[in-house]
């Protein structure tokens, strides 16, 4: 009897261990940030609190890899605690009328801004974006990431300013064989 409770309470602790160890939280609320849609405000934001740069999530709700990137990798904590460490976080509905101030200041739809700005065609795309405005010409991501950690590493890659020397391919293979080294 008591080698039966012995495994009941080892098996219990293996399940709830890796349960603790990683919280899911809505993405609206704990990843992106709240926006009243005026990007030079933003980026004065992101100036005050220390931030490497703004971080534009480009969507669109009849998105399947859009809600993929949600419910998989942006409503992870350890994801959400990294990139709001780092990034001011901002979505923007490519299909979306609202109306917003661009970096240069001029007013547009968010439609207009992810179209022309950005030549935005498909989604998600993340767009990591300078603390001057003006798109960092090796952080763009399109498409949902293969996992959280593939995410991660996107986020580690513009934090790291590796951009300014390499391509995000050629960085992902390059921590892949770092990973590798260390565990031989």
């Amino acid at each position: 009897m008591t080698m039966r409770l012995f495994f009941t309470i080892l098996l219990l602790v293996a399940w709830i261990l890796p349960a603790q160890a990683l919280q899911l939280r809505d993405p609206e609320s704990h990843f992106f940030d709240e926006t009243f849609g005026d990007l030079q405000e933003e980026l004065a934001t992101a100036k005050e609190q220390g931030k490497k740069a703004i971080l534009i999530m480009f969507e669109m709700e009849e998105c399947p890899f859009c809600r993929r990137m949600k419910s998989k990798v942006l409503n992870r904590d350890d994801i959400q605690d990294y990139f709001r460490e780092h990034f001011l976080i901002l979505t923007m509905d490519v299909e979306g009328d609202l109306e917003i101030t661009d970096f240069q200041g001029n007013t547009t739809t968010q439609k207009e801004f992810a179209l022309k700005q950005f030549r935005v065609r498909a989604t998600p795309v993340f767009q990591f974006v300078d603390l001057d405005g003006k798109p960092i010409k090796k952080g763009r991501y399109t498409g949902a990431t293969s996992d959280a950690d593939e995410f991660k590493l996107l986020g580690q890659y513009v934090v790291d300013e590796r951009y300014k020397e390499t391509s995000f391919v050629r960085y992902k293979r390059q921590m892949k064989q770092e990973k590798k080294e260390l565990k031989e």
